[in-house]
């Protein structure tokens, strides 16, 4: 940890909290566990961030990186292709019913966001409608930490620092899956906006179904219908951020499905490897590819990095999608998902918890504490106390949420619900 803290500045962290604060050493991955140096193990409760899909250490994608290491490791995908890449965006937009028919590979979440703004942004300028450029986003959104990304940002700590380099967005009140009221208030409030502004309007960013880093705060897929017909209406595209609730998170592959829409821009990341290499990608409407489809460079979209649809990335993507295939994997996280609902079900009615909710494989529940300074403090010794239970739990705020391996066995399960009750109850205990 001493080594740690000397020559790595980690991210998402005060990194003088580290001064008492533990950092977990690990050695290695198994399955849905963690074990550091000394042996000891942590269940993977968060999927290290909401990327790991199918456990540690995984069989099948191991073999699938180790033959493509093999093969080839890096081409440039300016002026070459291969397999992987081509592959790749194929079942993707099959898995869209082709209404999605190209892929562009970016390597994180917010670089596939920061490529979403700039095709639909370029977009109507190569359209002759140069005068929309601006976007909007709900409130309390997240989008990632880059400087257009920040833009479609609206949680305060992410983005107050950086705001003179940004160009702000557009906010409209957030819905609320419990408060029908909100939705039909958020829906008008987009409409009020669009007729507004939709002249100057270039797109509509969301995550579907759940804004995570808010605190897992969910809506209904009838939010996302009437957004979807409001975008059409307007002539406005809608941006579907489904880099944490894609990959079957919210129950379904694509968070949008449930609502019946698809979007004319999709960034995906995260899951998207099984946890294991960084990538992103940006699937668009062929409509959107064919406004840069032309003989003029400068109407090309030139965005890039050296490593885009690099070949090891996206073949642990291809075999991520292969397990999906293989093992009937949403409708067995249904069964699983519904267990572990049995075992947290407690914490509806706990005095000290509120608002239980759930999504697919993402469950989230809210600490109720009246002190700011425990409300201050409660993800880190949270945090800490889990680590002492061997768990990897690591909450948003006041907000505890688990989004969990899909590998998950009835025990597995059993453990995640009891002892997050049990971790819960003893750091509540301390704030009474």
């Amino acid at each position: 940890m001493t080594r740690s803290k000397r020559a790595v500045w980690h991210p998402c962290t005060q990194m003088k909290h580290h001064e008492t604060s533990p950092m977990i050493p690990i050695a290695r991955g198994q399955g849905p566990w963690l074990y550091d140096v000394d042996g000891k193990r942590y269940l993977d409760a968060i999927s290290s961030w909401w990327v790991n899909l199918f456990g540690h250490a995984n069989p099948t994608i191991n073999a699938a990186l180790k033959t493509q290491l093999d093969t080839l490791e890096h081409a440039m995908l300016a002026g070459c292709t291969h397999e992987s890449a081509i592959e790749l965006a194929e079942r993707l937009s099959a898995l869209t019913g082709h209404t999605l028919g190209h892929a562009f590979y970016g390597s994180d979440g917010a670089s596939a966001v920061e490529v979403a703004l700039k095709m639909s942004f370029h977009f109507w300028r190569n359209s002759g409608r140069a005068s929309k450029r601006e976007f909007v986003c709900l409130k309390g959104s997240y989008h990632g930490e880059t400087i257009g990304a920040l833009g479609v940002t609206d949680v305060a700590i992410f983005r107050d620092a950086y705001d003179p380099l940004i160009q702000r967005a557009h906010t409209v009140a957030a819905p609320d899956s419990r408060d029908e009221a909100s939705v039909r208030a958020s829906v008008a409030a987009l409409a009020e906006l669009f007729a507004a502004r939709g002249d100057s309007i270039a797109a509509f960013i969301v995550e579907p179904l759940v804004q995570c880093a808010a605190g897992m705060v969910m809506h209904p897929p009838a939010f996302l219908a009437a957004v979807r017909k409001l975008c059409d209406m307007y002539n406005v595209h809608l941006i579907a951020d489904e880099i944490a609730v894609g990959c079957g998170r919210t129950g379904t592959f694509f968070a949008c499905e449930q609502a019946g829409i698809w979007p004319d821009l999709l960034c995906l990341s995260k899951g998207i490897t099984g946890g294991y290499l960084p990538l992103s990608v940006v699937l668009s409407r062929d409509a959107i590819f064919d406004a840069f489809y032309d003989d003029d460079t400068a109407r090309a979209f030139l965005h890039s990095h050296s490593y885009t649809g690099n070949p090891l990335a996206c073949r642990a993507a291809i075999a991520t999608l292969d397990l999906f295939e293989s093992g009937d994997v949403l409708n067995t996280n249904r069964e699983k998902s519904a267990r572990l609902a049995r075992v947290l079900e407690p914490l509806s009615n706990h005095p000290a918890a509120r608002n239980l909710r759930q999504c697919g494989t993402i469950f989230a529940f809210d600490a109720a504490i009246t002190r700011p300074e425990s409300a201050k403090t409660f993800s880190r010794r949270f945090f800490e106390t889990a680590l002492r239970h061997e768990m990897l739990l690591r909450p948003i705020g006041t907000t505890v949420y688990v989004m969990p391996p899909y590998i998950l066995g009835d025990e597995d399960i059993d453990l995640l619900g009891w002892r997050t009750r049990a971790i819960f109850e003893h750091v509540m205990a301390l704030d009474l």
